[in-house]
């Protein structure tokens, strides 16, 4: 959750329904408060030991990250655990799951980028505050964290970094335009952010041909492919990927 708890609830309890359905109350499986937010969601199975995966990546909205062991949620009660402690102000961002021989990559709000390697964060304990991932500018803040796979990974290798913005712009940028960096610097230029496009909303490292599903505030949906949104440089606002009415912004987006 966004205070730093984490939760563990079996999927075969949480019952199937259907695309317009609201779906049963977090509180019927998890000892949650009403005052927080589920920030992440990760399934955990086999799989997950045959890809090796070792660690579980933590940032915060203010820049600052962790990893710890994954085997130090194996028990968790049903009224949680903490999983890092937060200062006052700070919100936890994203979680991953990683081998322990990957690439962080973080976005901003603001259209800054850095890319630097998982080695550079030591493991710590649950309850430990992290160190910094990115500096960041005024009002600025982290919206999101990507894992680029190892070399020695099976899986296909990144060749984008996507990006949506508030007012329906996006585009695409090759990975290969972003070079590697270290831990705490204040990144590299991934958007221009401009009064027409808004804020950075969603980014994500794809992998492969990819459908962008996005949904605005007042609840309009759209599904497109992925390949449809062109591939510019780095520094430029991207073009118009969602038509909002007026006062409508984009508030989500994801990638199936």
């Amino acid at each position: 959750t966004d205070s730093g708890r984490v939760f563990r609830a079996l999927c075969y309890e949480i019952p199937e329904g259907k695309r317009i359905s609201r779906g049963r109350g977090v509180l019927n499986f998890l000892e949650i408060s009403q005052q927080e937010k589920i920030l992440s969601i990760l399934p955990f199975g086999k799989k997950d030991t045959v890809l090796g995966i070792k660690y579980l990546v933590m940032v915060t909205k203010n820049g600052i990250i962790k990893k710890t062991e994954v085997s130090e949620f194996k028990n968790i009660r049903k009224s949680g655990l903490i999983a890092f402690s937060l200062k006052k102000g700070d919100a936890l961002r994203a979680v991953q799951k990683t081998t322990g021989q990957d690439e962080i990559v973080l976005v901003t709000k603001k259209g800054m980028f850095i890319r630097f390697k998982e080695k550079e964060i030591r493991p710590m304990g649950r309850q430990a505050a992290g160190v910094k991932a990115i500096r960041l500018k005024q009002d600025d803040e982290v919206i999101r964290m990507d894992i680029v796979q190892g070399l020695k990974s099976k899986v296909q290798s990144p060749k984008y970094i996507l990006v949506a913005m508030e007012n329906g712009y996006g585009k695409r940028t090759k990975l290969s335009k972003y070079r590697i960096q270290s831990r705490g610097g204040t990144g590299i230029k991934t958007a221009k952010i401009t009064q027409k496009t808004g804020q950075i909303i969603f980014s994500r490292v794809l992998e492969k041909e990819e459908d962008l599903v996005i949904v605005s505030q007042k609840g309009q949906v759209i599904r497109t492919k992925v390949s449809s949104i062109p591939i510019v440089g780095r520094a430029t606002q991207g073009v118009k990927i969602m038509r909002l009415d007026k006062d409508d912004k984009i508030a989500s987006a994801v990638c199936i």
